[in-house]
């Protein structure tokens, strides 16, 4: 049961161009959005689409493949863990972020 404490699997499209980011130390990280999408029917009757953003970061090898075959608009599948982060901005201002770190991607669809 410890391999299920922080796993999250998403299928999604990106949306936007990864960004890849090489450190000092010689690794890749690589950065992207995608947009999950889940579809159902109001009280009215009315197909309502609600999308919802994760923001994933893959390193080393994952990051090389996310720069060689991930575009905006491919659809991904991503298995990972949910890791949250803080940060200043330069108005000392605190900022908070969840990230999904990939640790396996699936090249989906045609798009």
């Amino acid at each position: 049961m410890s391999t299920l404490r922080n796993k999250v699997q998403l299928i999604g499209n990106v949306g936007r161009e990864p960004e890849i980011v090489n450190l000092e130390s010689g690794k890749k990280i690589a950065k992207f959005p995608i947009a999950t999408n889940e579809h159902y029917k109001n009280g009215a009757g009315e197909k309502i689409t609600d999308t919802q953003w994760h923001n994933i970061v893959a390193w080393g090898k994952t990051a090389e493949l996310v720069e060689k075959y991930v575009g905006k608009g491919k659809e991904v599948g991503i298995e990972g863990k949910l890791t949250n982060r803080s940060w200043d901005d330069k108005e000392g201002k605190m900022h908070f972020i969840t990230e999904v770190v990939c640790n396996e991607l699936l090249l989906m669809g045609n798009k």
